[in-house]
C-alpha cells in the first residue's frame, strides 16, 4: 500500500535525455529561472552540463526538487530549487476547477499541463528560487542550478504531476481525490426521473428469479481480419496497428477455443520470433521488412537470426524454437534406430552430435518432444536452416517416404 508519505517523494535515477524543454509548460518553467539570471552565460554553461549528463539522479517532494551536480571540481554539488506549496484551501479550489472541467482533467490524464490552470500551477516570476553548494558568490542562478532546472524541465515534459507533487501532493492522492470528486458530480447531475428507456429498479432486478440464460453464439470459424488502417502524418503506424490488432484477435481466439492463452510465459525473444513468423520471408513487402529489423533491433539480434528463428518457429511452434537454439543430450535409442533408416534410404552416413545428426547438405535434430526436425544448408557451408515438418520419423522429416511406406511419398521439401 503506498501512503500519502511515499507518494510526495520520487526520485529519478535516469530523467529523460535532453538539455532543454520541449513543450510549452516545460518552457515557461525554464523561463521562471532564466528571468533570474544576471547573464545568459552562465545558462549557456547549465544548458552545457545538463546535455552532457552531469545532473546525477534527481529527488522531488514538495516544495523542493534535489540533485547532485558534477562540477569542475572531484565532489558534485548538492543543488536544488524550492517553489511554494499550496496550502489546503487552495488544493481545495484547484481541484473543484479540475473535476468541473473535462477538458482540464482529460488533458492531466494525458500527461498535459491544462491551460486553463497554467497560471495557477507554474512558476511565476522570482517564484523558483535556486540554491547551491558551490563557491559561485555570484548573483543566482549559477550554472549547477541552471542545469538541474533544464534537467527537470524534461521530467515536467513527460509528466506534469511532478509539479504537482512540488506544489505539494502526490499523483496517487490527487487521482483518488478527483475520483471522488467527480462520482460526486456525476451524483449531483444524475436527472430525478425516470430514464426514458426501458428498464427496472435495481432492488427489483437482484431480487427477481433469473431466468435460463441465453444459449452462446456459436464459435467463429477462425479469428476475423482486422480492417485496412490508412496512414497519414501523425496517425499510428500502419503496420503496428494492424499486426496488433490480427495478434489480440488469434490470441482472443485461442481462448475462446481451448480456454488457454498459447502465448502466455514467452519471453520477449519468443514472442518476437512469433510476431515474425506470421510473415513469411520470401517475398516481404517493404513494412514486413521493416518490421523484421524493428523486432531484432528490440531483441538485440540481427534480421538474418529472427528470420532463422522465425522459420523454426513455423516448422513447429516453441518445441521448433528450442530444437533450434537448445543442443542437448538425448539417450542413443532413437540415433540407433534412424541411422540405419537413412542409410538404406540411399541419404549417406549421418554423423552424431549432441541431438543432431549431419550429413552433407542435411540434417536431423531430435526435439525434446521427441519429434525429428530437419535442416538444409549449401554443400560446404555450415549455415543450417529449418525446412518440413517435424515428424517421430526421420525419413519424412526428411520428406522421404516414410519408414515402411510405398515409392510415392513426397520429396524433400525445400
Amino acid at each position: 500500500m503506498i501512503t500519502a508519505r511515499d507518494d510526495r517523494r520520487r526520485t529519478f535515477a535516469e530523467p529523460p535525455a535532453g538539455a532543454g524543454p520541449t513543450t510549452w509548460w516545460g518552457r515557461a518553467w525554464t523561463t521562471a529561472l532564466e528571468e533570474l539570471a544576471p547573464d545568459s552565460a552562465r545558462l549557456d554553461r547549465g544548458r552545457a552540463y545538463a546535455e552532457s549528463g552531469r545532473v546525477d539522479s534527481i529527488t522531488v517532494t514538495p516544495g523542493r526538487i534535489v540533485a547532485y551536480v558534477r562540477g569542475s571540481r572531484p565532489r558534485p554539488y548538492r543543488t536544488e530549487l524550492t517553489l511554494g506549496t499550496f496550502a489546503d484551501p487552495e488544493w481545495t479550489d484547484l481541484l473543484g476547477s479540475l473535476a468541473a472541467d473535462p477538458a482540464a482533467l482529460a488533458a492531466l490524464v494525458e500527461r498535459e499541463v491544462p491551460r486553463s490552470l497554467a497560471d495557477r500551477i507554474l512558476p511565476g516570476p522570482g517564484e523558483l528560487l535556486p540554491h547551491c553548494s558551490c563557491p559561485d558568490s555570484g548573483r543566482p542562478p549559477c550554472k549547477h542550478a541552471a542545469a538541474l532546472c533544464y534537467r527537470a524541465a524534461r521530467l515536467l515534459d513527460e509528466d506534469p504531476f511532478v509539479l504537482l507533487l512540488l506544489r505539494g501532493r502526490g499523483e496517487r492522492e490527487l487521482t483518488e481525490e478527483l475520483t471522488r470528486r467527480n462520482a460526486a458530480l456525476a451524483a449531483r447531475e444524475q436527472p430525478a426521473v425516470a430514464p426514458g428507456f426501458p428498464g427496472e429498479p435495481a432492488r427489483t432486478a437482484v431480487f427477481r428469479s433469473p431466468g435460463p440464460l441465453p444459449a452462446p453464439p456459436e464459435v467463429p470459424a477462425g479469428p476475423g481480419a482486422p480492417p485496412p488502417y490508412p496512414g497519414g502524418a501523425g496517425a499510428p503506424d500502419p503496420l503496428a496497428l494492424d499486426q496488433l490488432a490480427s495478434d489480440a484477435a488469434a490470441r482472443a481466439y485461442a481462448l475462446l477455443t481451448t480456454g488457454e492463452d498459447p502465448f502466455a510465459g514467452l519471453t520477449p525473444w519468443q514472442d518476437a520470433v512469433r510476431l515474425a513468423a506470421a510473415h513469411p520471408t520470401s517475398g516481404l513487402t517493404a513494412t514486413a521488412r521493416r518490421l523484421y529489423r524493428e523486432l531484432a533491433a528490440a531483441t538485440g539480434r540481427n534480421t538474418t537470426d529472427l528470420a532463422r528463428a522465425a522459420a523454426a518457429w513455423r516448422q513447429g511452434g516453441r518445441a521448433g524454437l528450442a530444437t533450434l537454439e537448445e543442443p542437448w543430450d538425448p539417450p542413443a535409442g532413437p540415433f540407433d534406430r534412424a541411422r540405419p533408416l537413412l542409410l538404406t534410404a540411399g541419404l549417406g552416413t549421418f554423423r552424431p552430435d549432441r541431438n543432431r545428426m549431419t550429413a552433407v547438405a542435411l540434417q536431423l535434430r531430435l526435439g525434446r518432444d521427441g519429434l525429428w526436425y530437419a535442416y538444409e544448408s549449401r554443400p560446404g557451408e555450415s549455415d543450417w536452416w529449418p525446412t518440413g515438418r517435424p515428424s517421430p520419423d526421420p525419413l519424412a522429416a526428411l520428406g522421404r517416404p516414410a519408414a515402411g511406406a510405398g515409392p510415392t511419398a513426397a520429396g524433400p521439401s525445400r
